[in-house]
Protein backbone atom coordinates (compact mmCIF):
# COMPACT_ATOMS: atom_id res chain seq x y z
CA UNK A 1 0.00 0.00 0.00
CA UNK A 2 1.06 3.21 -1.06
CA UNK A 3 2.89 5.34 2.07
CA UNK A 4 1.30 8.64 2.94
CA UNK A 5 3.38 12.17 3.77
CA UNK A 6 2.38 13.19 7.09
CA UNK A 7 3.09 16.50 8.58
CA UNK A 8 1.75 15.48 12.21
CA UNK A 9 -0.07 13.30 13.99
CA UNK A 10 -1.69 14.72 17.59
CA UNK A 11 -4.78 14.27 19.87
CA UNK A 12 -7.21 16.79 20.74
CA UNK A 13 -10.66 17.99 20.46
CA UNK A 14 -12.70 18.55 17.31
CA UNK A 15 -12.69 22.47 17.26
CA UNK A 16 -15.08 23.37 15.06
CA UNK A 17 -18.00 21.71 13.12
CA UNK A 18 -20.82 19.72 13.83
CA UNK A 19 -18.36 17.76 16.02
CA UNK A 20 -16.82 20.10 17.96
CA UNK A 21 -15.45 18.66 21.53
CA UNK A 22 -15.22 15.18 20.15
CA UNK A 23 -11.87 13.98 21.59
CA UNK A 24 -10.14 12.68 17.95
CA UNK A 25 -6.35 11.65 17.25
CA UNK A 26 -5.48 13.87 13.96
CA UNK A 27 -3.58 12.67 11.19
CA UNK A 28 -2.71 15.94 9.71
CA UNK A 29 -1.24 14.44 5.89
CA UNK A 30 1.18 17.20 3.60
CA UNK A 31 0.37 18.77 0.31
CA UNK A 32 -2.51 21.23 -0.82
CA UNK A 33 -3.76 22.17 -4.66
CA UNK A 34 -4.93 25.49 -3.18
CA UNK A 35 -3.31 28.73 -1.62
CA UNK A 36 -5.43 30.12 0.20
CA UNK A 37 -4.68 33.68 1.67
CA UNK A 38 -6.20 33.09 5.34
CA UNK A 39 -4.56 29.58 5.84
CA UNK A 40 -3.31 29.39 8.88
CA UNK A 41 -1.57 25.35 8.25
CA UNK A 42 1.69 24.49 8.49
CA UNK A 43 1.23 21.24 5.49
CA UNK A 44 4.82 21.84 3.14
CA UNK A 45 6.90 18.85 4.47
CA UNK A 46 6.76 15.83 5.51
CA UNK A 47 7.55 12.18 6.08
CA UNK A 48 6.61 9.18 4.47
CA UNK A 49 5.12 6.91 6.64
CA UNK A 50 3.26 3.63 6.03
CA UNK A 51 0.17 2.70 7.41
CA UNK A 52 1.02 0.20 10.03
CA UNK A 53 3.50 2.66 11.35
CA UNK A 54 0.48 5.58 11.25
CA UNK A 55 -1.14 2.52 13.38
CA UNK A 56 1.27 2.05 15.68
CA UNK A 57 1.31 6.10 16.52
CA UNK A 58 -2.30 6.54 17.31
CA UNK A 59 -3.09 3.62 19.08
CA UNK A 60 -1.10 5.00 21.98
CA UNK A 61 -4.56 7.51 22.40
CA UNK A 62 -7.65 6.35 23.98
CA UNK A 63 -9.92 7.68 21.12
CA UNK A 64 -11.00 5.61 18.20
CA UNK A 65 -12.10 8.31 16.11
CA UNK A 66 -9.76 9.70 13.88
CA UNK A 67 -10.05 13.03 11.67
CA UNK A 68 -7.72 13.13 8.22
CA UNK A 69 -6.87 16.45 7.58
CA UNK A 70 -4.03 18.52 5.69
CA UNK A 71 -3.41 20.46 3.62
CA UNK A 72 -5.90 18.41 0.83
CA UNK A 73 -5.88 14.50 2.67
CA UNK A 74 -7.97 13.61 -0.58
CA UNK A 75 -4.61 13.94 -2.61
CA UNK A 76 -3.29 11.04 -1.04
CA UNK A 77 -5.66 8.98 0.86
CA UNK A 78 -7.22 5.89 -1.41
CA UNK A 79 -9.91 3.42 -0.87
CA UNK A 80 -7.43 1.04 0.63
CA UNK A 81 -6.06 3.19 3.22
CA UNK A 82 -9.63 3.82 4.76
CA UNK A 83 -10.43 0.17 4.89
CA UNK A 84 -7.30 -0.64 6.84
CA UNK A 85 -8.26 1.47 9.52
CA UNK A 86 -12.12 0.82 9.18
CA UNK A 87 -10.58 -2.83 9.98
CA UNK A 88 -8.75 -1.82 13.16
CA UNK A 89 -12.29 -0.20 14.20
CA UNK A 90 -11.24 3.42 13.56
CA UNK A 91 -14.25 5.99 13.11
CA UNK A 92 -12.82 8.10 10.12
CA UNK A 93 -13.86 11.56 9.33
CA UNK A 94 -12.21 13.76 6.53
CA UNK A 95 -11.44 17.67 6.09
CA UNK A 96 -11.85 18.35 2.75
CA UNK A 97 -11.67 21.92 0.27
CA UNK A 98 -14.24 20.01 -1.92
CA UNK A 99 -11.92 19.70 -4.90
CA UNK A 100 -11.43 15.79 -5.10
CA UNK A 101 -13.42 12.40 -4.90
CA UNK A 102 -13.29 11.07 -1.84
CA UNK A 103 -12.20 7.81 -0.84
CA UNK A 104 -15.07 4.74 -0.54
CA UNK A 105 -15.46 4.22 3.15
CA UNK A 106 -15.22 7.33 5.24
CA UNK A 107 -17.38 7.72 8.33
CA UNK A 108 -17.62 11.62 8.04
CA UNK A 109 -17.38 13.95 5.27
CA UNK A 110 -16.69 17.72 6.53
CA UNK A 111 -16.42 19.92 3.30
CA UNK A 112 -15.05 23.55 3.53
CA UNK A 113 -15.46 24.53 -0.73
CA UNK A 114 -13.87 28.07 -1.50
CA UNK A 115 -15.98 30.07 -3.79
CA UNK A 116 -14.46 29.21 -7.04
CA UNK A 117 -15.01 25.72 -6.73
CA UNK A 118 -18.30 25.60 -5.61
CA UNK A 119 -19.44 24.91 -9.37
CA UNK A 120 -17.88 20.83 -8.30
CA UNK A 121 -19.66 20.24 -5.65
CA UNK A 122 -22.49 18.38 -7.18
CA UNK A 123 -20.34 16.47 -9.36
CA UNK A 124 -17.76 15.50 -6.40
CA UNK A 125 -20.90 14.87 -3.23
CA UNK A 126 -23.69 13.89 -5.44
CA UNK A 127 -25.00 11.96 -2.05
CA UNK A 128 -23.87 15.03 -0.02
CA UNK A 129 -21.44 15.32 3.06
CA UNK A 130 -21.85 15.33 6.72
CA UNK A 131 -21.18 19.31 7.30
CA UNK A 132 -20.71 22.25 5.02
CA UNK A 133 -18.05 24.58 6.77
CA UNK A 134 -17.68 27.40 5.19
CA UNK A 135 -15.07 30.28 6.46
CA UNK A 136 -16.23 33.85 6.38
CA UNK A 137 -13.98 37.08 6.12
CA UNK A 138 -14.70 40.48 6.73
CA UNK A 139 -16.11 41.15 2.91
CA UNK A 140 -16.30 38.84 0.02
CA UNK A 141 -18.36 36.08 -0.64
CA UNK A 142 -21.02 34.28 1.91
CA UNK A 143 -22.35 30.75 1.10
CA UNK A 144 -25.17 29.90 -1.23
CA UNK A 145 -28.10 29.22 -0.11
CA UNK A 146 -28.66 25.62 1.15
CA UNK A 147 -30.60 24.64 -1.40
CA UNK A 148 -27.95 25.15 -3.91
CA UNK A 149 -25.55 22.68 -1.94
CA UNK A 150 -25.41 18.83 -2.11
CA UNK A 151 -27.10 17.81 1.30
CA UNK A 152 -25.96 17.75 4.64
CA UNK A 153 -26.68 17.53 8.19
CA UNK A 154 -25.05 20.32 9.33
CA UNK A 155 -24.43 23.56 7.64
CA UNK A 156 -21.84 25.78 9.65
CA UNK A 157 -19.90 29.14 8.86
CA UNK A 158 -16.88 30.25 10.53
CA UNK A 159 -15.43 33.57 10.83
CA UNK A 160 -11.49 33.60 9.73
CA UNK A 161 -9.17 34.20 13.23
CA UNK A 162 -6.46 37.05 13.20
CA UNK A 163 -3.48 37.11 15.56
CA UNK A 164 -3.46 39.68 17.96
CA UNK A 165 -0.91 40.68 21.13
CA UNK A 166 -2.86 38.37 23.55
CA UNK A 167 -3.38 35.35 21.12
CA UNK A 168 -5.81 34.31 18.16
CA UNK A 169 -9.55 35.79 17.97
CA UNK A 170 -12.44 35.95 15.25
CA UNK A 171 -12.27 38.72 13.10
CA UNK A 172 -15.03 40.80 14.35
CA UNK A 173 -16.32 42.04 10.87
CA UNK A 174 -16.27 38.31 9.87
CA UNK A 175 -17.60 37.36 13.10
CA UNK A 176 -20.71 40.13 12.82
CA UNK A 177 -21.22 38.80 9.17
CA UNK A 178 -21.67 35.07 10.24
CA UNK A 179 -23.76 35.74 13.28
CA UNK A 180 -25.76 37.74 10.90
CA UNK A 181 -25.92 35.09 7.91
CA UNK A 182 -27.08 32.27 11.36
CA UNK A 183 -29.90 34.83 11.81
CA UNK A 184 -31.04 35.48 8.43
CA UNK A 185 -31.00 31.86 7.26
CA UNK A 186 -31.49 29.39 10.05
CA UNK A 187 -30.85 26.07 8.85
CA UNK A 188 -27.24 27.42 8.98
CA UNK A 189 -25.23 27.55 12.93
CA UNK A 190 -21.90 29.35 14.21
CA UNK A 191 -18.66 27.42 14.49
CA UNK A 192 -16.10 29.45 16.27
CA UNK A 193 -12.54 27.77 16.00
CA UNK A 194 -12.34 26.47 19.98
CA UNK A 195 -9.29 25.04 20.04
CA UNK A 196 -7.93 28.72 18.94
CA UNK A 197 -10.33 30.31 21.64
CA UNK A 198 -8.97 27.87 24.41
CA UNK A 199 -5.42 27.38 23.25
CA UNK A 200 -5.35 23.72 22.70
CA UNK A 201 -3.75 22.48 19.50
Amino acid sequence: MKPLLVKEIFYSLQGEGGRSGRPSVFVRLSGCNLDCSFCDTDFAHGRPMQVHEIAQAIATYPSREMIWTGGEPSLQLTDEHIAYFAVLGYYQAIETNGTHTLPQGLDYISCSPKHRDWSLLARIFPKGVSEWRFLIEATGELPPHESLLPAAHHYCVSPVFQTQPKGDMADPQALKRCIEYCLAHPRWQLSIQLHKLIGIA
